[in-house]
This record gives structure tokens, sequence and C-alpha cells, in this order.
């Protein structure tokens, strides 16, 4: 698994950038990403940055339902604000993630999943040819390392059916390997997962592979029992599985690192490859699983989604009800310092309306490469949108 120099590149530039600290960020130039227009522009998660590793182009969702389960994968050229679509009809599970739409190949490539004939395929799109490949059916696609060509794919929760393991896509070749099987993580875990699943077959859930692609994150999953016909898809129901844990795998030394399962929050890498930042400020060494808490900042509620800016300094997260003046319904944005003790609440928003899925988009904030923008999913009326956060200095 190769990650190119320019990762390296970025992030050391990133280190360097004037706007690590939490000062620069209290005051943002707020706007939207994109042109106004009457469909949702959704960004796919908090654990992959919509902006491409150089910078040029911006990824996203979109759709012109109101439920938004069907639309296009498009990029927007940020320089000129050409918008080109790379793939249509694509059908989604949600508005949550939506095609978990991602830069692969330093932005050469965009990898999404899509519900086709019944099944779930991965697909990948050269961006300078937009000529698409289907690289894997009866899969979807977890998140991968953008500047690498590899990530990971699983079968879906509900019905996995012989897609248990932690599988490899490389974009690049179409080649997946298993370096990992469901099987070894009970044996490792056996207390633990008898506890949790009985003796249920488990799966390997939504891996999210680090960002120098050493290590790799998932949960776990299990099917529960289901009354709906079998040819019916089943991801529009809130509990077609179990999913717990919180796993690493280390793909260098070939072994699981946390000596027990730690719970799934909301876990994003930080860019370094060894830490894992998760709800309520919890830094856990990806090496061992010993987890801290970083000090001074606030508790935040409703499920808060954080995420690392790429010079390892600040991140920032997503919560609700705001702390200021709780409202329901209502985000806000917080950048927080690593170090603790230090933060900046830099937005509030209405988040009542927008695209009306069965699972809701949130605002879902990360970085861009490099670390000078902040994209995150807002709602203006009946539309889901793409915005972006800048410094005012």
């Amino acid at each position: 698994m190769m990650i190119r120099f320019a990762a390296a590149l970025g992030f050391l530039a990133a280190l360097s950038a004037p706007d690590s600290s939490v000062e620069g960020w209290r005051k943002c130039r707020l706007r939207p990403a994109l042109p106004d227009a009457a469909a949702h522009s959704i960004h796919t998660y908090y654990l992959t940055s919509p902006e491409s590793p150089d910078g040029r182009w911006l990824l996203f969702y979109s759709s012109t339902t109101r439920e938004g389960y069907e639309g296009e994968v498009r990029i927007l050229e940020r320089a000129t604000g050409v918008v080109k679509t790379i793939a249509s009809k694509v059908a989604v599970e949600d508005a949550h993630r939506t095609a978990c739409q991602q830069w692969l190949s330093g932005g050469k490539r965009v990898a999404f999943h899509d519900f086709r004939g019944g099944e779930w395929v991965v697909a990948c799109v050269d961006v300078a040819t937009l000529e698409e490949r289907v690289l894997a059916k009866g899969r979807q696609i977890g998140i991968g390392a953008p500047n690498g060509d590899v990530v990971p794919v699983y079968g879906p929760h509900g019905r996995p059916g012989e897609h248990r393991d932690l599988e490899l896509l490389n974009v690049e070749t179409g080649e997946v390997r298993i370096p990992l099987t469901a099987e070894a993580v009970r044996k490792t875990y056996p207390d633990w997962i008898s506890k949790n699943f009985g003796e249920r077959p488990i799966s390997i859930f939504f891996p999210v592979l680090a960002p120098d692609a050493a290590r790799v994150f998932f949960k776990l999953a299990a099917p529960l029992p289901s009354t709906i016909d079998p040819k019916t898809p089943e991801f529009f129901r809130r509990t077609p599985s179990d999913r717990k844990g919180l796993v690493c795998y280390d793909l260098k030394s070939s072994r699981l690192t946390f000596p027990q399962p730690h719970s799934w929050g909301h876990p994003a890498w930080h860019p370094d490859g060894k830490q894992i930042l998760d709800i309520n400020h919890m830094l856990i060494d990806a090496d061992n699983g010993a987890s801290r808490q970083i000090p001074g900042l606030p508790k935040l509620a409703g499920g808060p989604h954080p995420s690392v800016h790429p010079g390892g300094t600040l991140f920032v997260t997503d919560y609700t009800p705001p702390l200021e003046e709780p409202r329901k319904g209502f985000w806000s944005l917080l950048v927080g310092d690593l170090r603790g003790n230090d933060y900046a609440v830099v937005h509030t928003m209405d988040f009542n309306g927008g695209a009306q899925s069965w699972r809701r988009n949130h605002p879902h904030p990360v970085f861009s490469p490099d670390g000078k923008r902040l994209y995150f999913n807002s709602v203006a009326g009946e539309w889901s949108r793409l915005w972006v956060a800048e410094r005012a200095d």
C-alpha cells in the first residue's frame, strides 16, 4: 500500500500553517461551498474531506429528491466553479453518509458505493477520463486514505453474506486481499464476543484506514432476525444488526492491537496514524488501546463527530444542542485544542430542515487537506447543502 510523497509534504505544510491555533477560528467567514441550486449537496462524512488532496476539486453527492435516496456523485472545480457529474442514478441507503464518495490515489480517482440491481457495488471513477469501473459486488465501502490506492470494503452489516472479513481493495489494480478474518477476531476476544453476540456469526463492519494505511479500525456486527423479504433491501431499518466494539488492527505487524474492544462512539484517526480521537474528547493509543481525556473542554451531547486538523494540533466536532442556548434541532461546530483548555464555538445552525431521509444527515465537519478551510453540511430551508468556513484573518 503506497501513500504518495505528496501526503508527507502536505502534512509538513499543515504543521507550519498559521491556522493551527484555536484563536484563528474564533471569527470565520461562512458561505455555501457551491452555487445556489434546488438540490441537496452533501459531503460524505466526518472521516474524509470533500476537498481533493491537491485542493483543486470538491466532491459531493447531489439529489433533487425530498429524501435524497437517489442522486449523482459530482465534483466542482474550486477555481472555476465548473461542475462535473461523475456518476448518475446512484442509489444510497440514507442522506447520512450518502454514497460514501471519497478521494483516492492522490485525487486521481473517486470511489463510492451504489445499490444496483438489488445488490451493493463498489465503483471507482477516473477523474481525468470519467471512466467508471465496478471493482466489488455484494459489498459497501469503508473509508480509505485519500493519498493511497487502497480502500476497505465490507459486506452490509444486516446481510454480509460471504463477505465477513476485512477486505482491502486496490482501486488501481482491482485486487482484493483479506489481511484479517472475522473468525480470527473471535478467537482473539472470545469472551467479549460471546457476551455481546453469542454464537451468531460476526462480520467486520465499516473499516476505516489510517492516513498512512498502516492500521485500520472497525466495529463488529451480527445480523438480527428479519421478517423482510430476502429480496427487499434491508438498509431502511434502524436495527438490521447488532453493531458493537471499536477494534484496531495493525496491518504491518498483522496483529490486533487493543487488548479488548472499546465502545464505538464516532472515532477518527489522528493524522499521525497512531492515535484515535473519539467522542467526549477521548484520545486512544492505537497500539495498545490506552485512552486519556483531553482536559478543560465541555462535555458535548448529540452524538458528536470529531475529526482532527491535518497539522495534528486542533480538532473540530459538531454537537447538539448548542452549549450557549439549547434549542431543539440546532447543531453547533466547535474547534478545540488537542492539548486541552482552549476551544471556540464557530457556528450554530438550525438543522430542522434538509433531506428527509429515514436517517438524517448531520454537519459532519472536516478540515481541508491543507487545514485552511472547514467543510460541513448545513440546512437552509428544504435543502441540505455543503458549506465552508474560512478564518477571517
